[in-house]
């Protein structure tokens, strides 16, 4: 194997943290959803929770692809 082989299955294997981050959102808003729908006077307290717990998977995400982006150059 090469070193042009390694890079791709490594930055392949980085990009697991993408796959945990889409099963981290889905939980996020499938959570969300549902203290919603318990208690729908509480929007705004959720609103602010949900909005800061996505965003921070989404920074996870983020960083994976800049690592697999940093990997094969």
């Amino acid at each position: 194997m090469d070193a042009s082989s390694a890079k791709f299955i490594g930055a392949g294997i980085a990009m697991f943290a993408a796959l945990g981050a889409g099963i981290g959102l889905g939980n996020i808003f499938a959570a969300w959803l549902g203290a919603l729908s318990r208690n729908p006077s509480a929007e705004k307290k959720y609103a602010t929770i949900g909005y800061v717990g996505a965003g921070l998977v989404e920074v996870v995400a983020l960083l994976a692809f800049v690592l697999a982006i940093m990997i094969l150059r």
